[in-house]
């Protein structure tokens, strides 16, 4: 047995070799240093002097405890950022990006992508591209721009069943009734069709032509004998797929594609439009037979024939009198 804490036992193998065994921790207790030890006028203490083991042990819970504290800041970071992300995901996606096709809601969207990249791959033209950090666009979310890069409008849709979390609506089997933006003719004073130039490009590149974008005739004000060829979009056959804003011959496009909540309006449950209600119920839009009532002033009826409000009786004698009272001079 020695005095530094440890049993030392020499055993003898077959080779003739000595071997240490395994330090023993002793039953000593620990020494300490005494005053003679120390400098000159040093106080009096009794420091205790370790153990190798117990320095090995000490050092084990050291580094233990460094290593759950720096794993906690990590952690901590991690959270933090992530939680930053999602305030910015909430309130940021600029009117030019799109989402891929069969998109959620934009708020369904961000809390169902897992920013897996998995439609990005599955795009054949590298249209869809990630968000990057830095970008006005919720960081690892799906998007792409219809100005400088259109959906090709894929047939069998490769992006959807890419997807693995739902974000890309797994129902869509048919590219034609995509949603993924509504194309608008943001700048009619900038649009040449207005100005009585013939353009139609935008009809023209339309994967939907002769239904989403349509083209109307209208009198030229300017010269009073050429028509202008309006193009006029029809909301309830546009996929947004952008083709049309790439195509426009304009340094800044006329016509923009915008997600749909920022390019239609919303009247509300309360207004009602009585001939759509009859159409939806399968009745007739005109009842020739119904009496039209009139809330009218006696003496007045409403002639169908175009004068509009009339008076059953001719004028008074006097003109001015009649004019006063609110009637009409002959």
């Amino acid at each position: 047995m020695k005095g530094n804490g440890f049993q030392e036992e020499r055993d003898q193998d077959n080779t003739g070799v000595a071997r240490t065994s395994s330090p023993v921790l002793s039953e000593q207790p620990p020494t300490y240093r005494s005053q003679k030890t120390m400098q000159p006028g040093t106080p009096a203490l009794r420091i205790p002097v370790l153990h190798e083991n117990n320095n090995h042990e000490e050092k084990i819970i050291i580094d233990r405890r460094r290593f759950l504290t720096n794993s906690a800041r990590a952690f901590c970071g991690v959270g933090l950022l992530g939680l930053g992300l999602g305030l910015h995901s909430r309130k940021a996606l600029p009117a030019q990006a799109l989402r891929p096709p069969g998109a959620l809601p934009e708020g369904d969207f961000l809390a169902a992508c897992v920013r897996c990249g998995l439609c990005v791959r599955a795009c054949p033209y590298d249209i869809v591209k990630l968000a990057e950090p830095g970008e006005p666009i919720p960081t690892g979310t799906p998007y792409f721009m219809a100005r400088s890069g259109p959906c090709e409008m894929c047939q069998d849709i490769p992006c959807v069943p890419a997807c693995p979390s739902g974000a890309l609506d797994h129902g869509l089997t048919e590219i034609d009734k995509a949603r993924m933006g509504l194309a608008v003719l943001a700048d009619q004073e900038s649009c040449i069709a207005f100005r009585g130039l013939r353009c139609e490009v935008c009809f023209n590149s339309c994967p939907a032509r002769g239904k989403a974008i349509t083209i109307e005739p209208r009198a030229n004000p300017r010269t009073g004998m050429h028509a202008m060829l309006i193009p006029v979009v029809h909301s309830e056959d546009c996929t947004g797929c952008g083709k049309c804003e790439q195509a426009c011959i304009l340094e800044e496009a006329a016509i923009k594609v915008y997600p749909l909540r920022l390019a239609r309006g919303a009247a509300g449950e309360h207004y009602r439009l009585g001939w759509e209600e009859r159409n939806k119920r399968g009745e007739a839009l005109v009842t020739p037979d119904a009496p039209h009532r009139y809330h009218l002033p006696e003496g007045m009826e409403y002639e169908h024939a175009g004068r509009g409000l009339i008076r059953e009786a001719p004028f008074a004698s006097n003109p001015l009198e009649t004019l006063n009272k609110g009637g009409k001079a002959p």
